[in-house]
């Protein structure tokens, strides 16, 4: 019996330790878009792979708590790439002085506090 046992973690062990192929898929930059200015700057990228970013930095003035006006760079954006199921999925966000917020089919969602009463 400890021979058998001994022979499945030997074939376990050399199923583990084969050799990963080296022929992991080339994935190019086919297109890219980098622009800035004093308002801000906006980029974004597609490989060939289908993965896709693009993202918006604005400059754009808020209240801080002391209500007085203060200058923030309020991103937008959005990126795309296959799932493990092989799905296409987009994810957007928003990043401001409220903080990071993104949405998307993988991003879970908090209850409602309406809910739980």
């Amino acid at each position: 019996m400890k021979s058998i046992i001994l022979v499945a973690f030997a074939v376990a062990a050399i199923a583990v330790a084969a050799p990963v192929s080296d022929e992991a898929p080339k994935v190019e930059v086919v297109e890219y878009k980098n622009e800035q200015s004093e308002e801000g700057y906006s980029f974004g990228f597609l490989t060939s792979d289908g993965v896709n970013r693009k993202e918006t930095g604005k400059v754009e003035e808020v209240l801080n708590e002391e209500n007085k006006p203060q200058k923030v760079v309020v991103v937008r954006g959005s990126y795309t790439y296959l799932n493990s199921d092989g799905q296409t999925e987009t994810i957007t966000y928003v990043a401001d002085e409220t903080g990071f917020h993104a949405e998307g089919p993988a991003i879970p969602v908090a209850p409602s506090a309406e809910g739980s009463r």
